[in-house]
């Protein structure tokens, strides 16, 4: 398997060299509309707030939800499964947490002013980076096009929150010329522990956070571009209430180099290839919880090696993208006890055993016109994953006969209808597709769960998850308005979760047991959403999301961290230089939850919010004032996945400045 990975990582670099020589006609257009788009399709903010985080702007999309332990780093669900059932992505590039308590997921890696937009993709139609059940994330950086003329830009962006103290700062410049392109971007977030809504402190809810990315690109040819990017993320002193450990330090290196060329004849119009290294290093202690009888300290490690190399193609009514995708990650973390002394030092484990991944594949997506009116949507993948753990005794304490090595085979399959007539759409589809193990679910050795306390065991010869999926939507729009209606449901086989085990004693004092990660036969879980929006006046705008959710193990028995039904309503007004918006957000009472895997029922709530912004210039400087307050009515309240009930921020009083130079 390793000599596969070694070989397409060369045969991607070799074929993505090639410079073919191509005529200048309206090259330098081409080019320059491609990145263009890629730049603008979103913004990373939201109307309600503009210097939002990641976290806080995916939070607005209908089927991400978010597992909190805390007020930083956020695990998201996409339709509604943990992160080890999607693909989150930066570029396209695979970057790995080295937290096994899931600390750090990749969306803590990125800032918002270093972003462009967020692509998100539901099931197997986000198989395109890899091997998925519940689909794909994948933040996009800024890349700022080419120019006939030389340009710079410029962003400054400063605020205060009232509740936690928290005050940032996020700058980005840009530069633009007919050959070279330059842009960074810096970003620092300080927060002090929040107050909940019954203005009760919530210790260890700090948080430490710098952010900064470099990205020069340089055209090569009126029909090539070599672009090198780097991002580095540091965050420190970040406390998690929900946890009995806190993070003293996290540090990632995020890098990449990759080559574009444009084609003006034929069906292929774009092959763009990128090698890429990224290192992350996390440092999990309790030094700060005097209330521990036995401290324990938990360092991770993750580095991977990859490559993506993607053609696009067009001819007449069909359009592909064609995706080679590998990647080799190192996975290590630690488990060191101390006494009260901790210059003694009692026990040494690894939770990760030095356990390497390997991934090679091959996927497509396609789309072909039927008519103007109707298009089909189908694509697939053939993925190869090998793992392989260096210190396999510990997981042949509870399986003996354990592998050492294992390479599976992932292939997945997905098709779509759409259909526009007049002004109703319809979408119908299905998928297929496996995925592996996580590392922890193979490997991982007495990883603490505080939501359940337990400690959780992992089995290198798990089955694949095998997910069966269908979708459907409905819209209908208006000059005005309009409303529209998605639903998916998942058939999962031999899905994966945590089940008490009979032999075994816990290692932590405050787990209860021991469980494996084992394999149901099946799970069922189906989601719907239904959003609407309208215009009410020329300069009033509503907005209202419903969303609904339900999961099954195989005996009828309620999936964990479900969400319930919720809602979000807000409207927003704008005139002249002045805008307003308000909102309301909201679960209703938890009555599907799941008591043996740790959950308990949690009780409706209502958020209100509301800002105003004021548009000024300064020397000609474009500038937003914004002012605003969240959970005005000063709610206490905690939700579903809110890990161990940890209440959320009462009211906060928000502030930012930005200015655009």
């Amino acid at each position: 398997m390793k000599g596969i990975t070694v070989l397409i990582l060369l045969f991607g670099t070799f074929v993505s060299a090639q410079n073919l020589q191509m005529q200048q006609d309206s090259v330098d257009v081409q080019l320059d509309e491609i990145v263009i788009i890629a730049a603008k399709k979103k913004k990373i903010e939201t109307e309600m707030k503009m210097a939002v985080s990641v976290d806080e702007f995916l939070a607005s999309s209908d089927n991400i939800s978010f597992i909190k332990r805390g007020a930083y780093a956020w695990e998201p669900l996409l339709n509604n499964m943990s992160t080890e059932r999607s693909i989150i992505t930066i570029d396209g590039m695979h970057v790995f947490g080295a937290c096994t308590d899931k600390m750090d997921p990749v969306t803590s890696y990125v800032e918002s002013n270093n972003l462009a937009e967020i692509d998100i993709q539901s099931g197997q139609a986000g198989g395109l980076n890899g091997a998925t059940v519940a689909g794909s994330i994948d933040l996009k950086r800024k890349s700022t096009s080419f120019g006939l003329s030389k340009k710079w830009n410029a962003a400054y962006q400063t605020g205060f929150e009232f509740n936690n103290n928290q005050f940032f700062n996020l700058g980005n410049a840009s530069y633009s010329g007919e050959k070279l392109v330059a842009e960074g971007s810096i970003s620092y977030r300080k927060a002090e522990n929040y107050s909940d809504g019954n203005n009760d402190e919530v210790n260890h809810s700090q948080y430490d956070k710098f952010n900064t990315s470099l990205g020069l690109a340089y055209k090569t040819s009126d029909l090539s571009a070599l672009r090198v990017d780097a991002i580095f993320d540091k965050a420190k002193d970040v406390g998690f209430p929900a946890l009995p450990m806190d993070l003293s330090l996290s540090r990632a290196l995020i890098t990449s180099v990759a080559y574009k060329q444009f084609f003006e004849n034929g069906i292929v119009k774009v092959w763009d290839t990128k090698l890429y290294f990224n290192a992350v290093e996390h440092y999990m202690d309790d030094t700060t919880r005097p209330e521990n009888l036995v401290h324990m300290d938990m360092p991770g490690w993750s580095t991977t090696y990859g490559m993506v190399s993607k053609i696009n193609l067009k001819k007449e009514k069909f359009a592909s993208e064609i995706q080679l995708n590998a990647y080799d990650n190192l996975s290590i973390a630690e488990m060191r006890m101390y006494p009260q002394d901790r210059s003694e030092r009692t026990m040494f484990a690894f939770s990760w055993p030095w356990v390497t991944t390997q991934y090679a594949g091959l996927s497509t997506s396609n789309t072909y016109d039927i008519s103007e009116k109707s298009q089909l949507n189908f694509g697939g993948a053939l993925g190869v994953n090998y793992n392989y753990s260096k210190y396999v005794e510990f997981n042949r304490i509870f399986h003996p006969s354990a592998s050492q090595e294992k390479t599976r085979f992932l292939p997945s399959l997905h098709a779509g209808y759409n259909l526009d007539i007049n002004q109703f759409n319809l979408s119908v589809g299905g998928g297929y597709g496996h995925r592996a193990p996580s590392v922890s679910e193979g490997y991982g050795y007495y990883i603490y769960n505080s939501f359940d306390r337990y400690d959780y065991i992992g089995n290198p010869d798990l089955k694949n998850e095998v997910s069966y999926e269908v979708n459907a939507s409905a819209g209908y729009k208006t000059k005005k308005g309009g409303i529209l209606a998605k639903a998916n449901y998942f058939y999962i086989q031999d899905y994966i979760i945590g089940r008490i085990l009979s032999a075994g004693s816990p290692m932590n004092y405050q787990s209860v047991g021991v469980k494996g990660y084992t394999s149901l036969d099946n799970a069922t879980l189906f989601n719907f959403s239904l959003n609407g929006k309208y215009t009410v006046l020329k300069d009033l705008h509503w907005k209202g999301t419903l969303t609904y959710a339900r999961g099954l193990d195989d005996n009828k028995n309620n999936l964990p961290f479900i969400r319930p039904l919720s809602y979000q309503t807000s409207l927003h007004y704008a005139y002249q230089k002045f805008g307003f918006s308000t909102s309301l957000n909201g679960d209703y009472k938890q009555i599907n939850y799941s008591p043996e895997y740790g959950e308990d029922q949690t009780p409706s709530y209502t958020n209100w919010n509301a800002s105003a912004n004021y548009t000024f210039y300064i020397d000609g400087y474009k500038t937003v004032f914004q002012v605003g307050a969240e959970n005005i009515l000063n709610e206490y309240y905690s939700t579903y996945a809110d890990w161990g009930n940890i209440p959320r921020m009462g009211r906060n009083i928000f502030t930012s400045l930005k200015i655009n130079f």
